[in-house]
């Protein structure tokens, strides 16, 4: 089956490796090649410690190659028991991302797991759906660079980017004034710093638009997520940091927009939904019928009645302009940066820290970082790993 959009062609079906398939992206990816079986068939399935949901997802796609990176013996033994020829580790990452008959490979993994199979894929000349972003945010620079010399595409699953890259069809770099990525403002976009010193955990992990994990969920509180998105943008779209803006728009419909060098300017609109940006990676350049597959709900305008901005405010979210002057210097501090961020995010999680104390950490870890220029992955690794221990070194100088 092939679909034709001017010059592009897709033939179908897409064969795909996805990476991280227990997660919400992952499940939401899945959700996808239900609604179209004629157009995608998945090869191999990878997945970090969900034994069970791994199970049920391999019986019912019957891919190829089945791995778990199994973080404990535990898990690898269950792992092993309950899948035949369940290949463990990062090996297992690895043989999914270059598998033979792969076409694109969705890189949905959360944190640091993601970076090595995404270079590998790119190396074997696989097309990347990429959902993590800390590949990006760590070593934009080696990905960018091993994409362009492969002539490998790299196609953004984040609702933000994907927005982005929409609006870009047809249209030039040199031609964009400024790049206007939205954000809902998470659950405390109104609130005080008197407020936010007595945040918990089940109040931070209220998103009032997106169901996400915990760590994505505490990052969008933080407005960290927000922050590493403009880290992405300006890496996916070569777009210097002085001309990406965020703006807060409250209902999350307008996913973000472009403004053009004559001043006009495109976005792009639709309900809240994962689904939508996935299915776009997938399936470029064709546009699927998922508006008449129940997948997609039908955004009304009459009802909507009216949408909302406002201006972002980065006094009252110290993670968000901690890295963006992470991102801005460059070198191995955004690497730092993520490794102080996920740390600081678990100490929260699990009760050990309040929610201002995750932009405290993080500040105090780049203070103390000597950053190294043009990173390689091994150095990007040594840097987020230096960054989570003297986390939890301050921690318990301090506790």
């Amino acid at each position: 089956m092939e679909l034709r959009r001017g010059l592009l062609m897709t033939t179908f079906p897409i064969r795909i490796a996805l990476l991280g398939c227990t997660g919400s992206v992952g499940r939401q990816t899945l959700d996808v090649i239900r609604h179209f079986p004629d157009h995608f068939r998945v090869v191999a399935l990878s997945a970090r410690s969900n034994v069970a949901l791994l199970a049920q997802q391999a019986r019912e796609f019957r891919p190829d190659l089945v791995t778990c990176f199994a973080d404990t013996p535990e898990i690898e033994a269950r792992a092993r028991a309950e899948l035949p020829g369940v290949v463990i580790g990062e090996q297992g990452l690895l043989a999914a991302a270059t598998h033979a008959d792969v076409d694109i490979v969705v890189a949905a993994t959360s944190g640091l797991i993601g970076l090595q199979p995404t270079l590998a894929a790119i190396g074997a000349g696989k097309t990347i759906a990429l959902a993590n972003k800390e590949t990006l945010v760590m070593a934009g620079h080696l990905v960018m660079r091993a994409a362009q010399r492969a002539g490998v595409s790299i196609y953004p699953v984040d609702s933000e980017h994907s927005a982005i890259w929409q609006c870009l069809r047809g249209e030039q770099n040199s031609e964009i004034r400024r790049l206007l990525i939205t954000a809902s403002g998470g659950p405390f976009r109104s609130a005080t710093p008197e407020q936010l010193r007595s945040v918990t955990v089940e109040e931070a992990l209220a998103h009032p638009t997106w169901r996400m994990g915990p760590k994505v969920t505490i990052d969008s509180a933080t407005l960290m997520n927000k922050a590493l998105e403009v880290i992405e943008a300006h890496w996916l779209f070569d777009v210097p940091y002085e001309r990406i803006e965020v703006l807060i728009q409250t209902e999350s419909i307008i996913h973000s927009m472009i403004e053009f060098v004559d001043g006009s300017i495109k976005l792009q609109a639709s309900l809240p939904s994962m689904h939508l940006p996935i299915m776009h990676a997938l399936a470029y350049p064709a546009r699927l019928p998922a508006a008449d597959s129940g997948l997609i709900r039908e955004l009304s305008w009459p009802d909507l009645a009216r949408l909302n901005f406002e201006a972002m405010h980065p006094e009252r979210f110290p993670c968000f302009r901690l890295a963006i002057e992470a991102g801005k210097r460059g070198g191995t501090y955004p690497c730092a940066l993520v490794g102080a961020d996920e740390e600081a995010v678990d100490l929260f999680l699990h009760g050990q820290i309040g929610f201002l104390d995750i932009a405290q950490l993080i500040e105090a870890v780049l203070e103390r970082h000597h950053s190294i220029e043009e990173p390689d992955v091994a150095t990007a690794l040594e840097a987020c790993n230096w960054a989570r221990q003297t986390i939890r070194e301050l921690h318990k100088k301090y506790t």
